[in-house]
């Protein structure tokens, strides 16, 4: 079990896809999945985003909102929401500033090689700023059901 789990979303302030500053505060009030993904427009990472996008009428349905978050650019962002008509925000950290304390960013094994970059993780925030549930090393495929399913287990106990 992460150590993360339970306590306070570690404090932050991004840019998201505008170039607006979201921090911490912004995401208290609301359920908020925050999914760390590698890399923009690429394959693993356009299913998952485009998979949030199509489900995203239920999770919203049950008061939460989306954001997912890269190092990529702002510009990075915008096309690639241009391109996959996402209705969600992208975050960009290229420091790491957010990334690094989930734990998202670290050693992983890229096609049988050992490099740094970014964990596909996901974390599910309450409306206290509270991390409930975290998923490291994500697997795309059911993953946005399984949140789904995780966020109505919680919200009913």
């Amino acid at each position: 079990m992460s150590p993360l789990l339970g306590q306070p979303l570690p404090a932050f302030s991004l840019q998201d896809d505008q170039g607006t500053t979201v921090t911490t505060k912004d995401l208290k009030g609301r359920w908020t999945v925050l999914y760390a993904y590698p890399k923009d427009s690429t394959p693993g990472c356009t299913t998952e985003a485009c998979d949030f996008r199509d489900n995203l009428a239920r999770v919203q349905s049950l008061g939460a909102q989306v954001y997912g978050i890269s190092r990529d650019s702002l510009k990075s962002h915008q096309n690639f929401i241009a391109k996959q008509s996402l209705p969600f925000r992208l975050l960009s950290d290229p420091d790491c500033t957010l990334l690094n304390p989930l734990g998202a960013f670290g050693k992983k094994l890229m096609y049988g090689k050992e490099v740094q970059g970014i964990i596909r993780s996901t974390f599910l925030v309450d409306p206290k700023g509270i991390l409930r549930h975290i998923w490291p090393k994500v697997s795309v495929k059911g993953h946005v059901d399984e949140v789904i399913a995780k966020l109505l287990e919680l919200q009913k106990s």
